[in-house]
Protein backbone atom coordinates (compact mmCIF):
# COMPACT_ATOMS: atom_id res chain seq x y z
CA UNK A 1 0.00 0.00 0.00
CA UNK A 2 1.08 3.56 -0.73
CA UNK A 3 2.29 5.56 2.32
CA UNK A 4 -0.19 8.42 2.72
CA UNK A 5 -0.49 11.64 4.64
CA UNK A 6 -3.77 13.49 5.11
CA UNK A 7 -4.27 17.23 5.46
CA UNK A 8 -7.03 19.80 5.01
CA UNK A 9 -7.43 20.89 1.40
CA UNK A 10 -6.37 24.41 0.47
CA UNK A 11 -7.62 26.68 -2.31
CA UNK A 12 -4.35 26.17 -4.21
CA UNK A 13 -5.23 22.43 -4.43
CA UNK A 14 -8.31 23.19 -6.55
CA UNK A 15 -6.85 22.42 -9.99
CA UNK A 16 -5.43 19.05 -8.90
CA UNK A 17 -8.64 18.08 -7.09
CA UNK A 18 -10.73 18.96 -10.13
CA UNK A 19 -8.40 16.91 -12.36
CA UNK A 20 -8.78 13.89 -10.06
CA UNK A 21 -12.56 14.38 -9.93
CA UNK A 22 -12.86 14.58 -13.73
CA UNK A 23 -10.72 11.48 -14.28
CA UNK A 24 -12.38 9.44 -11.54
CA UNK A 25 -15.96 10.31 -12.46
CA UNK A 26 -15.66 10.11 -16.27
CA UNK A 27 -16.39 6.35 -16.32
CA UNK A 28 -19.22 6.81 -13.83
CA UNK A 29 -20.88 9.50 -15.92
CA UNK A 30 -20.39 7.33 -19.03
CA UNK A 31 -22.03 4.44 -17.16
CA UNK A 32 -24.99 6.65 -16.26
CA UNK A 33 -25.36 7.64 -19.93
CA UNK A 34 -25.20 3.99 -21.01
CA UNK A 35 -27.74 2.91 -18.40
CA UNK A 36 -30.20 5.73 -19.11
CA UNK A 37 -29.66 6.18 -22.84
CA UNK A 38 -28.68 9.49 -24.39
CA UNK A 39 -32.09 11.13 -24.30
CA UNK A 40 -32.97 10.43 -20.66
CA UNK A 41 -29.38 11.12 -19.59
CA UNK A 42 -29.55 14.58 -21.21
CA UNK A 43 -32.89 15.32 -19.57
CA UNK A 44 -32.44 13.77 -16.14
CA UNK A 45 -28.75 13.42 -15.26
CA UNK A 46 -26.33 15.53 -17.31
CA UNK A 47 -26.83 18.78 -15.35
CA UNK A 48 -26.36 16.92 -12.07
CA UNK A 49 -23.07 15.47 -13.31
CA UNK A 50 -21.90 18.86 -14.56
CA UNK A 51 -22.79 20.49 -11.21
CA UNK A 52 -20.19 18.33 -9.49
CA UNK A 53 -17.40 20.74 -10.51
CA UNK A 54 -19.09 23.61 -8.66
CA UNK A 55 -19.85 21.32 -5.72
CA UNK A 56 -16.17 20.51 -5.30
CA UNK A 57 -15.28 24.20 -5.59
CA UNK A 58 -17.81 25.00 -2.84
CA UNK A 59 -16.17 22.43 -0.55
CA UNK A 60 -12.99 24.53 -0.70
CA UNK A 61 -14.82 27.70 0.41
CA UNK A 62 -14.00 28.93 3.93
CA UNK A 63 -17.69 28.78 4.90
CA UNK A 64 -18.22 25.21 3.68
CA UNK A 65 -20.10 23.06 6.19
CA UNK A 66 -17.84 20.14 5.18
CA UNK A 67 -14.24 19.38 5.96
CA UNK A 68 -12.28 18.63 2.79
CA UNK A 69 -9.12 16.54 3.04
CA UNK A 70 -6.48 15.49 0.55
CA UNK A 71 -4.54 12.23 0.56
CA UNK A 72 -0.90 12.74 -0.41
CA UNK A 73 1.77 10.26 -1.42
CA UNK A 74 4.88 12.31 -0.89
CA UNK A 75 4.15 15.69 -2.48
CA UNK A 76 1.54 14.28 -4.89
CA UNK A 77 -2.17 14.60 -4.14
CA UNK A 78 -3.66 11.21 -5.00
CA UNK A 79 -7.19 11.59 -3.64
CA UNK A 80 -9.63 13.73 -1.72
CA UNK A 81 -12.72 13.37 0.46
CA UNK A 82 -15.31 15.59 2.05
CA UNK A 83 -16.54 14.83 5.55
CA UNK A 84 -19.74 16.23 7.01
CA UNK A 85 -20.21 16.17 10.77
CA UNK A 86 -23.73 16.47 12.20
CA UNK A 87 -23.18 17.27 15.88
CA UNK A 88 -26.90 17.14 16.62
CA UNK A 89 -27.43 13.62 15.22
CA UNK A 90 -23.85 12.53 16.06
CA UNK A 91 -23.56 11.25 12.52
CA UNK A 92 -20.69 11.73 10.09
CA UNK A 93 -20.90 11.28 6.34
CA UNK A 94 -18.25 10.76 3.71
CA UNK A 95 -19.29 13.07 0.90
CA UNK A 96 -17.76 13.74 -2.50
CA UNK A 97 -14.52 11.82 -2.80
CA UNK A 98 -12.24 10.35 -5.43
CA UNK A 99 -8.91 8.64 -5.94
CA UNK A 100 -6.71 9.40 -8.94
CA UNK A 101 -7.50 6.50 -11.32
CA UNK A 102 -3.79 6.25 -12.18
CA UNK A 103 -3.19 5.33 -8.51
CA UNK A 104 -6.29 3.14 -7.97
CA UNK A 105 -5.93 -0.35 -6.56
CA UNK A 106 -3.22 0.60 -4.07
CA UNK A 107 -5.41 0.90 -0.96
CA UNK A 108 -5.72 4.68 -1.17
CA UNK A 109 -9.53 4.69 -1.03
CA UNK A 110 -9.61 2.32 1.92
CA UNK A 111 -7.04 4.45 3.78
CA UNK A 112 -9.02 7.61 3.03
CA UNK A 113 -12.22 6.11 4.46
CA UNK A 114 -10.41 4.79 7.52
CA UNK A 115 -9.05 8.32 8.04
CA UNK A 116 -12.57 9.72 7.65
CA UNK A 117 -13.96 7.30 10.24
CA UNK A 118 -11.15 8.25 12.62
CA UNK A 119 -11.96 11.94 12.14
CA UNK A 120 -15.63 11.22 12.83
CA UNK A 121 -14.78 9.35 16.04
CA UNK A 122 -12.48 12.19 17.09
CA UNK A 123 -15.40 14.63 16.60
CA UNK A 124 -17.70 12.48 18.77
CA UNK A 125 -19.83 11.00 16.00
CA UNK A 126 -21.59 7.70 16.76
CA UNK A 127 -22.45 6.61 13.19
CA UNK A 128 -20.52 6.92 9.93
CA UNK A 129 -22.37 6.91 6.60
CA UNK A 130 -21.53 7.00 2.92
CA UNK A 131 -23.74 6.82 -0.17
CA UNK A 132 -22.69 5.33 -3.49
CA UNK A 133 -24.13 3.96 -6.69
CA UNK A 134 -25.23 0.36 -7.18
CA UNK A 135 -24.11 0.17 -10.82
CA UNK A 136 -20.96 -1.61 -11.94
CA UNK A 137 -18.98 1.65 -12.27
CA UNK A 138 -19.29 2.13 -8.50
CA UNK A 139 -18.11 -1.41 -7.62
CA UNK A 140 -14.55 -0.26 -6.72
CA UNK A 141 -15.95 2.40 -4.38
CA UNK A 142 -18.27 -0.11 -2.73
CA UNK A 143 -15.35 -2.51 -2.16
CA UNK A 144 -13.28 0.28 -0.57
CA UNK A 145 -16.17 1.31 1.70
CA UNK A 146 -16.67 -2.32 2.74
CA UNK A 147 -12.95 -2.70 3.49
CA UNK A 148 -13.23 0.36 5.74
CA UNK A 149 -16.04 -1.32 7.68
CA UNK A 150 -19.18 0.14 6.11
CA UNK A 151 -21.31 -3.00 6.34
CA UNK A 152 -24.90 -1.95 7.11
CA UNK A 153 -26.60 -1.30 3.75
CA UNK A 154 -29.98 0.00 2.58
CA UNK A 155 -30.28 -0.81 -1.14
CA UNK A 156 -31.71 1.92 -3.34
CA UNK A 157 -32.80 2.09 -6.95
CA UNK A 158 -33.33 5.24 -9.03
CA UNK A 159 -35.63 4.62 -11.96
CA UNK A 160 -36.43 6.83 -14.96
CA UNK A 161 -39.07 6.91 -17.64
CA UNK A 162 -39.20 9.25 -20.58
CA UNK A 163 -42.49 11.13 -20.86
Amino acid sequence: MTQLQFRRARPDDAARLQAIRRAAFAPIFASFRALLGDEIYELAQRREDEAQEAMLASLLAPDSPSELYVAQAGAEIVGFMAIQLDHEKLMGEVGLNAVDPARAGNGIGTAMYEFAVGRMKEAGMKVATVATGGDSSHAPARRAYEKAGFDAVIPSVWMCRKL
